[in-house]
């Protein structure tokens, strides 16, 4: 029996590679991992002590309501408890609104360059994604996307990373401002994934809780993947008013948040001075990467993220396996058409400097 035809067309997503893999097959002893967009910073102790303690009743499925979670992240964001879903990651949580609110024949709305999970969960439910092109400064096209839910009702849901990944760039209060005066008219969803909120540091960056307050049709994603460093437990974080959530939870799966990864979400969300360290780390060295990318006449994207993106000039894909002899995992962006492109997230200061030095020697050779 053969998949449907959505799904053969489906390119699988290729996550960076491991650093035990990239040692074991170059027979390496220090590899740095530059590729995933994760957080320089180890877990804080407060962290680690509460998943220690959480360990004790891992032999009991997890609270299936996320109730301390829950509480703490309404307390964080200054949100309604019950305006809060949660997902094994971000991903799950579009695979659901895709699942709820749209069927075969309707459509979502995103822009070339934009995070690939969005195109790949409308596919699997048989959806059609419509695709804006991204502007010359590799920033979202929001008036296109204007004029397209004008001429197109198929359109149910659209997607706005924002910064976008992996370009590093974000539209501005005054371009969302536009949009929203089409948008906001319509009957559809407009999701701001705003995973990378936390490291911005453009002074008109819209911050999408102030404008959920205006529109009823904006929903929000966060995450605990990236400032707070908790990729490996999946935390994703769905703000939306309690009829919406009320729909997702009838097809959210139980128990989708293990006890280990509420623990640590919470105690995260607790440790302030470690959030703030990963801050000014992840600043510095972005500071340090366009300063080094300056030197070496290379053109690069001033990002609102933890990651840069970068052109090598030349093949991505050769460049990226000359960096892997020295030991260096960056990420490139072909599948989003830009095959001469690498990302290169921020690490520690002795990680940055490795991966600079790298770059330094193998587009010199």
């Amino acid at each position: 029996m053969r998949a449907h035809p959505e799904i053969e067309g489906l390119t699988p997503y290729q996550p960076g590679k491991p650093i035990s893999e990239t040692k074991r097959e170059l027979g390496l002893s220090h590899v740095y991992k530059l590729a995933s967009n994760e957080s320089p910073l180890p877990p804080s102790q407060k962290v680690k002590n509460a998943i220690l303690k959480a360990m004790e009743e891992i032999h009991r499925y997890p609270d299936g309501a996320c109730f301390e979670l829950r509480q703490a992240v309404a307390a964080y964001y200054k949100v309604p408890a019950d305006w809060l879903i949660f997902g094994n990651g971000s991903d799950e949580i579009v695979d659901i609104l895709v699942q709820v609110y749209c069927k075969p024949g309707d459509s979502i709305l995103t822009s070339k360059g934009a995070f690939s999970a969005y195109f790949i969960s409308a596919t699997s439910v048989r959806v059609k994604t419509n695709f804006t092109e991204l502007l010359p400064d590799l920033r979202f096209d929001l008036k296109a996307m204007a004029r397209m839910l004008e001429t197109d009702p198929s359109i149910k849901m659209v997607f706005l990373p924002n910064p976008n990944n992996p370009t590093g760039t974000y539209f501005s209060a005054q371009e969302f401002e536009e949009f929203m005066k089409v948008a906001g008219a319509k009957d559809i969803f407009v999701v701001l994934d705003e995973a990378y909120v936390e490291f911005v540091r453009a002074k008109d960056y819209p911050n999408g809780m102030d404008y959920q307050k205006r529109f009823k049709n904006i929903l929000l994603l966060r995450t605990m993947s990236k400032v707070f460093g908790l990729a490996a437990m999946r935390v994703g974080i769905l703000i939306a008013p309690p009829e919406v959530c009320d729909m997702v939870n009838r097809v959210r799966k139980p128990f989708n948040i293990n006890s280990l990864a509420q623990a640590a979400a919470v105690a995260a969300l607790d440790d302030r001075e470690h959030l703030e360290q990963v801050k000014k780390l992840t600043w510095d060295g972005l500071d340090y990467y366009y300063g080094e990318l300056d030197k070496m006449k290379f053109k690069y994207w001033p990002s609102q993220a933890n990651f840069v993106l970068f052109d090598t000039g030349r093949d991505a894909g050769e460049v990226f396996n000359l960096l892997l002899k020295e030991g260096v995992i960056l990420r490139p962006v072909k599948p989003y058409g830009m095959p001469s492109y690498l990302r290169m997230s921020v690490g520690l200061p002795d990680e940055n400097a490795a991966a600079i030095s790298a770059i330094r020697k193998v587009l010199r050779s």
